[in-house]
């Protein structure tokens, strides 16, 4: 690969936020497993659609915030001069309505709620920087990929049940998850100190999980609790501490953390392969990081 084709590509990767990913995915099997784990066919389009909504949502986020990042934030691919604003503009609306048309794969009603996570992914999009609750804008978008997946998941006799159960109460989880990430998250760009306040949410999937399982199966779930809870008080453990802190460093472990959230949402009855593949999910997620930053 040639330095110029090898340059770009980099750039693309970087606006896509791709080390993310298998956030994304693991978000879409715990969804999927936790509905019922049926129709194994519709992974590979729940995957590929979630895949291109997220593209496609962070493409959009660089380009929202071009002027923002021309005057605070110049080493964005944007403001340096690496992609102009109009070709991040194009990549970001083709990779959001890939993703709709092929999450429109699943099921009409599957396609009006992908409709209603790009939405929500616009307005979120549009108001991060000018309102302090858009944390929780992001949470509702991380919590319609369970629902989507859910869909997915759910077979056609067990649908109620399936939907509006575990999936629903996971993705809650998960989205109180995302917006107490988010909100440290902010500090980032406003180098503001970090409040304490949005930590409490980072526990909200331990308390949900303790609620959920009851018995026996909080006995199982319970190591589970603690590989988590042990991890998000090693990434936010230097915000007690003095000096400088790493925000980025920060955020980039928690969102590594996501696959964590999305296995304790499985755990009580999580078949072994399933969790091999969420171990190799957060490996994949770390790794990635190492050369496409996070945020």
């Amino acid at each position: 690969m040639n330095q110029p084709l090898a340059s770009r590509l980099r750039i693309l990767l970087i606006l896509g936020r791709v080390s993310n990913l298998p956030t994304v995915w693991s978000n879409c099997l715990a969804g999927w497993w936790l509905a019922g784990a049926g129709h194994a066919g519709k992974l590979p389009l729940l995957l590929l659609g979630m895949s291109a909504l997220y593209i496609g949502g962070m493409y959009l986020n660089d380009a929202f915030d071009a002027e923002f990042d021309r005057q605070r934030r110049t080493i964005r691919p944007i403001p340096s001069g690496r992609i102009t604003e109009p070709e991040v503009w194009r990549f970001g609306w083709g990779w959001l309505g890939l993703g709709i048309v092929l999450l429109l794969g699943l099921g009409k009603l599957a396609g009006v709620l992908a409709v209603l996570l790009a939405v929500c992914i616009l307005i979120y999009n549009q108001t991060h920087k000018l309102i302090t609750a858009s944390p929780w804008i992001m949470g509702f978008c991380r919590f319609w990929v369970y629902v989507i997946a859910g869909l997915a998941g759910a077979n056609d006799a067990t649908l109620p049940d399936g939907l509006l159960g575990w999936a629903v109460w996971g993705g809650i989880a998960l989205a109180l998850y995302i917006v107490g990430l988010s909100y440290v998250a902010r500090r980032e760009s406003f180098r503001s100190p970090v409040p304490y306040w949005p930590l409490l949410l980072l526990a909200a999937p331990v308390l949900i999980a303790w609620l959920m399982n009851p018995g026996e199966f909080r006995a199982a779930a319970l190591w589970l609790t603690l590989v988590l809870a042990l991890w998000v008080a090693r990434c936010v453990r230097p915000i007690f501490q003095p000096g400088a802190i790493n925000v980025g460093r920060v955020v980039s472990g928690l969102l590594a953390g996501i696959v964590f959230v999305d296995w304790l949402a499985v755990a009580p009855e999580c078949p072994r392969g399933l969790s091999l593949i969420f171990l190799l999910l957060f490996g994949a997620t770390q790794a990635l990081q190492r050369y496409i930053p996070a945020t």
